[in-house]
């Protein structure tokens, strides 16, 4: 059994539903193609709110670990009572915790989450202070055979650096899902670890930021089709890259053809929390278990579609019997 750590983040995540933001279309901006308005000043009214453990490395580890993966979940959360909840949570969804850092010193991160009802997307309030001072020291990862790279924050060039130096040296392999900020902060470094990377999970704002920031292409057209984005990302390096892009679902290439998949949302659309990282884990786990493209991409697709039917990154993780029973769903054709 392949054994993988999931490096970065774990939080705990409030959910408020709400239907009183205005959606506004900005297609003239490449990198915010969609934004949602509130009244200055005003005070709005969440008729429930739900709460869920949350952050990519604490989502992708439940997920790979409801499909029969061995994962460990390497973050770093505060010495309160949050943090022993999130501990406690990770350990009752079969993850392992022997990397999870307790630290006194700090508080474990929150996130508050605004749902818009309307279409289930989200907007993230964030507060990071436990894992703004996660270090990754190369003793840890000893025990894995894949490292999967999330958004880090705080000193996250030094993390990457350390990542990159024990997988050489230890032939370890490389998943890396990157955050937002990493791309914006430091483009460069991040198209340069491509080169070290086995497996890539973006959606298609972040394959765009960082194809053009980095000026690989500037042309909008040419950075609006989905094809071109993927093999683009495909020539700098990894040997899989999967892009994912909301309701309109996902493209992935192995370097021997572009397949996509629209999205398969079997209970319906509440929000849209964690569909990313749900997509990345069934992927993931079907990667791991040597299944063809096709397959990972139904995987992900029927993971996703499940998740977002619930509020939370995890109420709606699948195990391999209800992810078998929903495979056939998924629609996939290859397209280049």
């Amino acid at each position: 059994m392949q054994r993988v750590i999931c490096i970065g983040s774990a939080s705990q995540d409030i959910f408020f539903p709400t239907d009183e933001g205005v959606i506004l279309k900005t297609p003239e901006d490449l990198r915010s193609q969609v934004k949602v308005a509130f009244e200055l000043g005003g005070k709005f009214r969440a008729d429930n709110r739900h709460e869920s453990v949350g952050g990519v490395a604490a989502n992708v580890a439940i997920g790979l670990s409801r499909l029969g993966i061995s994962a460990q979940c390497y973050s770093h959360v505060g010495g309160d009572e949050l943090g022993l909840w999130i501990k406690r949570t990770l350990e009752q969804s079969g993850v392992k915790t022997d990397l999870l850092e307790r630290d006194p010193k700090v508080k474990s991160d929150l996130s508050a989450i605004v749902v818009i009802a309307q279409t289930g997307d989200r907007i993230i309030f964030h507060n990071r202070d436990a894992n703004e001072r996660l270090v990754v020291q190369p003793s840890k990862l000893a025990e894995g055979d894949w490292l999967y790279v999330s958004a880090l924050n705080g000193a996250w060039r030094e993390n990457i650096e350390t990542i990159q130096e024990v997988a050489k040296n230890d032939a370890k392999l490389i998943a890396l899902n990157p955050g937002q900020h990493n791309l914006k902060e430091d483009p460069r470094l991040m198209l340069q670890f491509l080169h070290e990377v086995d497996v890539l999970f973006l959606n298609k704002d972040e394959s765009i930021e960082l194809l053009l920031a980095n000026k690989v292409e500037t042309d909008p057209q040419r950075l609006n089709d989905e094809v071109f984005l993927i093999q683009a990302l495909h020539r700098e390096g990894p040997r899989v890259v999967a892009m994912t892009d909301g309701k309109r679902g996902v493209w992935a290439t192995d370097g021997r053809g572009v397949w996509h998949a629209p999205s398969y949302e079997p209970h319906g659309l509440v929000d849209t929390t964690g569909a990313g990282d749900a997509f990345g884990s069934g992927f993931f786990a079907a990667y791991l278990k040597g299944l063809s493209m096709e397959t990972c991409i139904r995987y992900g697709i029927c993971n996703a579609g499940s998740v977002v039917g619930f509020y939370g990154a995890t109420a709606g993780l699948l195990d391999e019997e209800a992810i078998t029973e929903m495979f056939g769903h998924a629609q996939v054709t290859k397209v280049a």
